[in-house]
């Protein structure tokens, strides 16, 4: 994550069911939801004018910190945080078991 944006707070507005990260005042948010006792991440939105700087980045590494600090479990049905996922496997771990096979290699013919 870039420095200037690991200071910036992510905000839970639960009223909304989603995450957000505020830069220079346009927000970045995460629509999440509660499924089978795991927090479902649905869709990641930045706003065209933070795009290309790492926001989307910033929003996933905090949302996936905040997961992990309430020690609950995670479906990422967002293509955004499954490519996260997929590029960083130590967070993997967050996964619920159910769909840990997306992140598996296939098989071997």
């Amino acid at each position: 994550m870039k420095p200037e944006l690991q200071a910036l707070p992510l905000i839970d507005n639960s009223g909304s069911h989603r995450f957000e990260l505020t830069v220079n005042y346009a927000t970045a948010f995460m629509e999440y939801g509660n499924r089978e006792g795991a927090l479902a991440l649905f869709h990641t939105e930045v706003p065209g004018q933070l795009e290309g700087q790492g926001v989307g980045t910033a929003l996933v590494e905090k949302v996936l910190a905040e997961v992990e600090r309430r020690q609950q479990q995670l479906i990422p049905l967002c293509p955004f945080v499954t490519s996260y996922l997929k590029r960083h496997p130590e967070w993997q771990r967050l996964v619920a078991p159910a769909y840990q096979r997306w992140f598996q290699p296939p098989a071997e013919a």
